[in-house]
């Protein structure tokens, strides 16, 4: 019998407080922008959050123009990788002087993310959403699921997702009180 490949997504804030989180079994990360902002919007609103979402940091497997034109269209700021980069590798700066008008949205983009302001938003990704898998992973040993279906996997990493919070939450109310 074939086995399902699925993929773990997750939307976090500075505090690597995660807002969303669902399984899915589509390797291309293309098709998760909008149903999870849609998913992080309902969170917040349902916890009494009025904050909007401000930014979107992701990586390359994110990036389609369509994604692009939604987030603007929502009013949040996406910053999407428009190319993989090596670990070493550093972004170009930004050319300098007006944006041609004739670029397409990926060049807009790779444009965006070599000024400064969009170097240090594009950043905080690695301190935002990298250190929850890692930590996901490697401290807490969750490197596969247990159980079989979507529906039971999403139950098992929103779980894991919430566990995950829980932690969080209850070190920065620990190192507050130290």
């Amino acid at each position: 019998m074939p086995r399902m490949n699925s993929v773990a997504q997750a939307v976090a804030n500075e505090e690597q407080i995660i807002i969303a989180a669902d399984v899915t079994p589509q390797a291309n990360d293309k098709r998760q922008v909008v149903p999870m902002v849609e998913q992080s919007t309902e969170n917040l609103q349902a916890a009494g959050v009025d904050e909007k979402i401000g930014a979107f940091d992701a990586d390359t497997g994110y990036f389609s123009e369509e994604n692009v034109s939604y987030l603007e269209g929502e009013q949040i700021d996406p910053h999407i990788s428009t190319e993989r980069l090596k670990h070493h590798e550093k972004i170009p700066l930004a050319p300098k002087g007006r944006i041609p008008k004739d670029l397409t949205a990926k060049q807009r983009m790779a444009r965006k993310l070599r000024t400064k302001k969009g170097r240090e938003t594009y950043a905080k990704r690695k301190g935002m959403i990298e250190p929850i898998f890692g930590q996901i992973k490697q401290a807490r040993g969750f490197r596969q699921f247990l159980l079989r279906g979507m529906d039971k996997m999403r139950g098992e990493w929103r779980l894991v997702c919430l566990t995950h919070n829980l932690l969080k939450l209850f070190q920065s109310r620990q190192a507050a009180i130290a």
